[in-house]
C-alpha cells in the first residue's frame, strides 16, 4: 500500500530520467566542438583541428541513419546522428573560410577534380557538400538494393559504429609517434571518457543492438589509453628540444 502511495512521485521522476538521459545522448555528442568552434572563429586558425574528424563522424553517423532502416533502434541515438552531421557540415563551413582566408594563393581544389592526392582539401564548402551527397546517395542506394538481407544490415551497423569508434585512434597514434601529449587539452580527452562511459552505459541498459555497446566499450578503452599515455609523457624528463606538434582534434561521444 505504502509502495502504490509513492508512484504518483515515481512514475514521473522516472520519465524525467528518460527524457534527460535521451537529451544528452542527442545533444552531448556535440558539446565537445562548441568550444572548438568558438576557438577557431576567435583566432581564425583552423591547424588544431583536422577535417578528417569531420569525415569521419559524417560517414559513421549517415551509415548509421541507413541502419535504422534496416533495423530501428532508440530515437535519441537517431537525431543524435542527424544533430552531429548538422554540427559537422558548420565545422567544415568555418574552417573551409578561415583556410581560404589565410592561404591567399591556394590553389583551386573541387570536388569534380577526383584527384585523390587532395581528396577532403578542397577550397570551397560546396565542394564538401557534394561529397557527402554523392557518399548518401551510393550508399542509400545500396542500402535500399540490400534491405532485405539481415547479413548486410548488421554489416552496415556494424561499420557505422566501428567508424565512430576508431576516431580516437589517430590521436593515441599521433602521441605514440611523437612520444608527447604536447598541446592536446586533458580537459577534452576526460571529456570524451566520460562522454563515451555515458553512452556505453546508455546502450547496455536500452539493449540497443549489439554493435553499439560494443564499439562504446572500444571507444572507452582508447579513451583510457590517451590519458595513460598522457600521465606516462607528462613523468618523463623533457627532452632538450621538444617536438612541435599541433593542438588535439575534438570528437564525438
Amino acid at each position: 500500500m505504502e509502495a502504490l502511495g509513492w508512484d504518483w512521485l515515481l512514475a514521473p521522476l522516472h520519465q524525467l530520467v528518460s527524457w534527460g538521459a535521451a537529451g544528452a545522448m542527442v545533444f552531448g555528442g556535440v558539446v565537445p566542438y562548441v568550444p572548438q568552434y568558438r576557438d577557431i572563429r576567435r583566432t581564425q586558425n583552423a591547424d588544431g583541428f583536422s577535417t578528417y574528424v569531420c569525415l569521419v563522424l559524417l560517414v559513421a553517423n549517415i551509415l548509421r541513419i541507413l541502419f535504422w532502416f534496416g533495423r530501428h533502434f532508440e530515437s535519441p541515438l537517431l537525431w543524435q546522428s542527424i544533430i552531429m552531421i548538422l554540427t559537422m557540415m558548420l565545422m567544415l563551413r568555418l574552417c573551409t573560410e578561415v583556410r581560404v582566408n589565410n592561404e591567399l594563393n591556394l590553389k583551386r581544389r573541387s570536388f569534380a577534380d577526383f584527384d585523390p592526392h587532395h581528396f577532403w582539401c578542397w577550397s570551397s564548402f560546396s565542394d564538401y557538400v557534394q561529397c557527402v551527397l554523392a557518399f548518401s546517395g551510393v550508399a542509400g542506394y545500396v542500402t535500399y538494393l540490400c534491405i532485405d538481407s539481415a547479413v548486410f544490415v548488421e554489416t552496415l551497423g556494424f561499420l557505422a559504429v566501428f567508424t565512430e569508434a576508431m576516431l580516437g585512434v589517430p590521436q593515441l597514434c599521433r602521441n605514440h609517434r611523437h612520444r608527447s601529449t604536447e598541446g592536446m587539452s586533458i580537459k577534452m580527452v576526460l571529456m570524451w571518457a566520460s562522454g563515451d562511459t555515458f553512452k556505453t552505459a546508455y546502450f547496455l541498459m536500452n539493449r540497443v543492438p549489439l554493435q553499439f555497446s560494443v564499439c562504446g566499450l572500444l571507444q572507452v578503452l582508447v579513451d583510457l589509453a590517451i590519458l595513460l599515455q598522457a600521465y606516462t609523457y607528462a613523468h618523463r624528463s623533457p627532452k632538450p628540444v621538444p617536438h612541435p606538434v599541433h593542438a588535439s582534434s575534438a570528437k564525438a561521444l
